[in-house]
C-alpha cells in the first residue's frame, strides 16, 4: 500500500507539472495569461450562438435559441480541440521520455485535461451570464447534467487516445482531422434533438456516443422543455472499446518512438 501511494504521489506530481509546462508553452505569460484556456472555447460558441440568434429568432421548438446553441456548441468545441491536440503529441513532447516516471499516456491526459477543464469554466461562465441575464435558464436536473458531461469527456479521452498514435503512425490522420470533425457534426446532436426527427432517423442518431451524451445534458438544463432519447449503454461500450484499442496502439508506437 506505501509503494501504492508513493507512485500516485509521484504520478500526480508528473501530471501537475506537464500542465504547467503545457500551459506556459501555450499560453505564455502575456496578456490574460492562462485565463485563455477558458476564453478560447468560449469565443466560437458565444459567435455562434449570436449568429443563430439574429438569423433564426429568439426560439427553436420553444427553447432559447441561444441556451440550445450553447449547450450543443460548448461539448463540441471541447472534442475538436481535444482531437486536434491529441495529433502529433508524441513527438513534441518526445525529449521528455528521458524521465522514466512520464509515459505516453501523459502527454494526452495533460492535453485533455487542459481543454477539458477550460471548457468546463467556459460553459460555467457564459452559462452564469446568460442565466442572469434571462437568456439561459437554471439547470432542471444538475445530476443527470454531470453524467452526460462525464460520459461525453470520458468518450472523448478515449477517441485521443486512439487517434494520438495512429497520427504518429501516418501523416494522413492529422490532415484528415479538421474535415472529420466538421463532418461529424450532424451527428452529434449540436443542432438538433432526437425528439425532432423522423422516427426511423432517430434510431440511426442513437447509435452515436455524441447524441446519447447530448441528449442528458439537455435534459438536465431544459427539463421537461426537450424529450429526450438515449441510451447510456452506447457512449459506455464506445468509452471502453477505443480505451483498449488505445493502450494498445500506444504500446506499439512506443516501441518505435525516437527518443531526442
Amino acid at each position: 500500500m506505501a509503494s501504492l501511494a508513493q507512485g500516485w504521489h509521484i504520478q500526480v506530481r508528473v501530471i501537475k507539472s506537464l500542465i504547467i509546462r503545457e500551459l506556459s508553452t501555450r499560453f505564455g505569460r502575456e496578456n490574460i495569461g492562462f485565463l485563455w484556456m477558458m476564453v478560447e472555447p468560449l469565443l466560437f460558441p458565444a459567435l455562434v450562438a449570436v449568429m443563430w440568434r439574429l438569423l433564426r429568432g429568439p426560439e427553436e421548438h420553444g427553447i432559447s435559441i441561444i441556451a440550445f446553441v450553447i449547450t450543443g456548441y460548448v461539448p463540441l468545441t471541447l472534442f475538436r480541440h481535444a482531437v486536434s491536440r491529441s495529433a502529433g503529441v508524441f513527438t513534441a513532447n518526445s525529449s521528455l521520455m528521458y524521465h522514466r516516471q512520464i509515459r505516453l499516456l501523459d502527454f494526452i491526459l495533460v492535453r485533455f485535461l487542459i481543454e477539458m477543464i477550460g471548457s468546463m469554466m467556459s460553459y460555467l461562465f457564459i452559462a452564469s451570464i446568460l442565466i442572469y441575464a434571462g437568456f439561459f435558464p437554471v439547470p432542471y436536473d444538475l445530476g443527470l447534467f454531470l453524467i452526460g458531461w462525464l460520459l461525453y469527456c470520458a468518450f472523448t479521452f478515449s477517441v485521443c487516445l486512439v487517434l494520438a498514435p495512429l497520427s504518429e503512425m501516418s501523416d494522413i490522420i492529422e490532415k484528415f482531422l479538421p474535415v472529420v470533425t466538421y463532418v461529424m457534426i450532424p451527428f452529434a446532436g449540436t443542432f438538433n434533438q432526437t425528439s425532432w426527427l423522423p422516427p426511423a432517423l432517430r434510431e440511426y442518431m442513437l447509435w452515436s456516443p455524441f447524441v446519447d451524451t447530448m441528449e442528458p445534458m439537455r435534459y438536465g438544463v431544459f427539463g421537461h422543455q426537450v424529450d429526450p432519447y438515449y441510451n447510456l449503454t452506447v457512449p459506455i461500450v464506445a468509452t471502453m472499446v477505443c480505451l483498449m484499442v488505445g493502450l494498445l496502439l500506444c504500446r506499439h508506437v512506443r516501441r518505435q518512438l525516437v527518443v531526442e
